[in-house]
């Protein structure tokens, strides 16, 4: 039976031997899991006895304490005017963090996507960096994502009559004022109290379709509450091997307004992440660490992101699609499609549509772009079920890489309906807030707005494949000595900086 557990009793229970923290105001006995905690044990121990909620918030989703602690072990609520409060001095690291904030530009100075990433760089925590920026293995998947759009080149019409273009579309039926939408990324609130609630508001105020994460650190509930009446979103699921849990999350979803729903597919086993595992094994408890060896009891292998994913199914295979078409009438995406002969199948599934993705450079390495895959998806379904794209009955998405209104309408002309954009959205409102999402959509409005004109394409109908020349998409570039001579003599393009501050007096 609930009870009500006064501060005294709690702060009674803070060490490895009985471990008690608070978490929204409720108990919890989180001794016998300080071996298995993803994160390391000492991390919770520095909270025992204690509130926990400050630091739990920004790197778990809401329901994960529940969802991995036994029944037993919620022990009741806490009587707040008891509770003792951990109010840590800042350290130096984030004392200087907290300068460089002060030292930002003006949201006037940031002309780009690629701006809000070098300043999000700067003023970031640290860990919450290595966790958005990472990527898998050496990193070259990552990097590829954007290179891929460097080897499709314009083929511009001129003498048409620009003086009005619209660059507004139809994805899964619903308008959207830029063939984008807003890409599911995890973890928002490492970068801002408000979290995934920034990407909310703003893709409400742009005409832009949000897709809610699994994993955001907000709950679904309070996202879809924070959304404007009418506004459209979509949801990502990752399939929890108790299916019971993922069809209740299904149904609640479709019941809240949710228009479509995206199953990621490319993550049965989360990909290698060093930026991400190296502040893990950083964060170490020297308790757990002897001859200098870390103990096995706990696989530090995978960074903030094996702390809330160990629910995923690795057994999800195609026999489950009619079971998922059997608890929902959204339609159904498959998210983390990388070759033709899957997204065949999933048409042939009788699927809404795939995202070609490797799910930003985080997953295998050495995997091929969405573009790339795109270009292949096009040409064969056409010749194995006479599909031509854009197509209403079965629709492609493209996500990874995106950085300027160019990259998108590169996707568009090669058939995709719209383009995931994600770290660029983390990167706006880690560094300026919902503010920050607004610019960085104004500025991918502008960028179409004068590529349509200079393209002479009067609306997204007419962003076709005549108008890129993608025949070099398939020829990845091959690692040669670096020409010395013309690297010394090339001046780097410079980012926005941070500015200084003049001493008050």
């Amino acid at each position: 039976m609930s009870r009500t557990i006064s501060g005294k009793e709690i702060a009674e229970h803070s060490s490895r031997e009985s471990c008690w923290i608070i978490v929204h105001g409720k108990v919890y006995d989180v001794t016998e899991f300080l071996p298995e905690h993803p994160g390391g044990s000492k991390i919770i121990l520095k909270y025992a006895g204690k509130d926990a909620t400050a630091e739990y918030d920004p790197i778990h989703p809401p329901n994960a304490i529940t969802d991995n602690l036994p029944p037993e072990k919620h022990l009741g609520a806490v009587d707040p005017a008891t509770v003792t409060q951990v109010a840590a001095a800042p350290t130096d690291a984030e004392k200087a963090r907290l300068t460089r904030m002060e030292q930002r530009p003006p949201l006037g100075e940031i002309l780009s996507l690629h701006d809000f990433e070098a300043i999000a760089r700067e003023v970031l925590p640290e860990k919450a960096w290595a966790y958005y920026s990472s990527a898998a293995d050496d990193e070259i998947t990552l990097r590829e994502n954007h290179a891929a759009y460097h080897r499709v080149w314009f083929r511009p019409r001129i003498l048409r009559s620009v003086t009005h273009v619209d660059w507004s579309t139809s994805i899964l039926g619903h308008a959207s004022k830029m063939p984008l939408y807003i890409t599911a990324t995890a973890l928002g609130k490492l970068g801002h109290p408000d979290g995934e609630l920034n990407l909310t508001r703003a893709a409400a105020k742009h005409g832009v379709i949000q897709m809610i994460p699994t994993l955001a650190s907000c709950s679904f509930d309070e996202i879809v509450d924070a959304a404007a009446p009418g506004q459209v979103q979509f949801l990502q699921l990752y399939v929890n091997s108790d299916r019971a849990i993922t069809e209740k999350f299904v149904r609640h979803a479709e019941r809240r307004g949710v228009k479509a729903l995206f199953i990621t597919v490319d993550a049965p086993q989360l990909g290698r992440r060093e930026k991400d595992m190296r502040m893990k094994f950083e964060a170490e408890d020297p308790a757990e660490v002897t001859d200098n060896k870390v103990s096995d009891k706990v696989d530090r292998s995978q960074g903030a992101a094996r702390a809330i994913s160990s629910f995923i199914d690795t057994g999800l295979d195609w026999a489950d699609i009619p079971w998922f078409q059997s608890i929902t009438t959204m339609p159904i995406i498959l998210k983390g499609v990388q070759c033709w002969e899957d997204a065949l199948l999933a048409y042939d599934a009788g699927l809404a549509g795939v995202v070609l993705s490797n799910h930003g450079g985080r997953q295998l390495e050495f995997s091929r772009s969405g573009l790339e895959t795109l270009v292949e998806v096009v040409a064969h379904l056409k010749e194995k079920r006479g599909l031509t794209f854009p197509n209403a009955r079965f629709q492609l998405f493209v996500d990874g890489g995106v950085r300027r209104a160019t990259d998108v309408l590169k996707a568009i002309a090669l058939g995709a309906t719209a383009v995931g954009v994600g770290r660029p959205f983390l990167y706006a409102f880690s560094s300026y807030g919902q503010d920050g999402v607004e610019r960085a959509l104004q500025i991918l409005n502008d960028e179409f707005e004068m590529s349509m004109r200079l393209l002479g394409a009067r609306s997204i109908a007419e962003v076709v494949p005549e108008m890129v020349d993608a025949s070099s998409i398939h020829q990845h570039i091959v690692a040669v000595p670096s020409d010395r001579l013309y690297e010394a003599n090339y001046e780097t393009m410079q980012s926005v900086r941070l500015r200084e501050i003049k001493p008050r007096m």
